[in-house]
């Protein structure tokens, strides 16, 4: 099945072509899921809850751009909008902070390891981080997502990189032990 016959009968709403839409895509999204979420099994969640989103809005998809970038846009936004609802990105400052560059030089982190220390970072910075320096969403559109100032976001971006270059730092200094 094409890609316009398999978009066309999930507009139908047909059960088979959005079984055979999860299959072919869910690999993919899983991991702008697991990008966005603590863990695994909340990754798993928002896998769901974006599918339901896809099949909800697929009619809006008009076949102009790329489908798998129109997927991962509608994901990252469903799970940004769960974490809006449950409050997760609540400010705790608007200080404006210049914005950082972790220089540690050449290191050699685990991929695993890497997108563990990000899972594990407070979900503002996470969000922050994954928006601005994985996916490259300016400043300007990660406040409008979060619902946050420029300058929070600017904050937020700092912070992460600092709690990540100290995770680094110390992941370095158990290896060398």
């Amino acid at each position: 099945m094409s890609l316009k016959e398999l978009v066309h009968n999930c507009k139908k709403g047909n059960r088979k072509a959005q079984e055979q839409l999860y299959k072919q895509y869910a690999g993919l999204l899983f991991g702008v899921c697991l990008k966005y979420s603590r863990n695994k099994t909340e990754a798993e969640d928002n896998l769901h809850d974006s599918f339901m989103t896809i099949y909800q809005k697929i009619d809006q998809y008009k076949f102009k751009g790329s489908f798998d970038g129109w997927l991962k846009r509608v994901t990252v936004n469903t799970v940004l909008q769960k974490y809006r609802k449950e409050e997760y990105l609540s400010v705790i400052t608007d200080n404006v902070e210049e914005e950082s560059t972790v220089e540690t030089g050449y290191v050699a982190v685990e991929l695993q390891v890497l997108l563990r220390y990000i899972q594990e970072l407070p979900n503002k910075y996470r969000l922050t981080f994954n928006l601005y320096v994985l996916d490259g969403y300016s400043h300007k559109e990660i406040a409008e997502l979060l619902g946050t100032s420029v300058g929070t976001s600017k904050s937020n971006l700092a912070r992460a990189r600092l709690i990540l270059k100290e995770k680094i730092e110390k992941e370095i200094i158990n290896i060398a032990l």
